[in-house]
């Protein structure tokens, strides 16, 4: 229960000193580390990262990039799309397409480029990309 209540509260605030999650579990700040460290050797945290304010996302060019690849390359283009820093989420899907890639990117031109970047991988036959206009609402 506690660990449940210690790793909310580092969802919501990453930065959260020690002290101040000791005071909120009321627990001991040592007792507090202990379980941090645990909680990472078991890899129940996988690491820590920045979140983006929703002004400075809301900044930011969407858009969802349809892939096809060819048979036999998906494993090698997954691990390449990977890489690629401004492919935000990475999706199998069924159709006539086989990935859907959600991509942020700073302009329309920075967009554009990472596009081209996508379609140049070696596994990639074809690409289609719909600009995201607006979120209507996000959960």
């Amino acid at each position: 229960m506690k660990d449940e209540l210690l790793l909310s509260l580092l969802s919501e605030n990453a930065r959260m000193p020690v002290s101040e999650l000791a005071r909120r579990l009321g627990l001991s700040r040592t007792t507090v580390q202990a379980r941090i460290e645990r909680l990472e050797r078991s890899g129940a945290i996988a690491g820590y990262t920045v979140r983006l304010s929703t002004a400075a996302e809301r900044a930011l060019v969407r858009a969802f990039v349809m892939i096809t690849v060819k048979p036999k390359h998906a494993g090698q283009t997954i691990a390449e799309l990977k890489d690629i820093r401004e492919v935000r989420t990475l999706h199998s899907i069924s159709g006539e397409v086989d990935l859907m890639a959600v991509v942020a990117a700073g302009s329309v031109a920075a967009l554009d480029a990472v596009v081209d970047r996508i379609g140049a991988l070696e596994g990639v036959e074809r690409t289609q990309t719909s600009v995201i206009m607006a979120t209507k609402f996000d959960r």
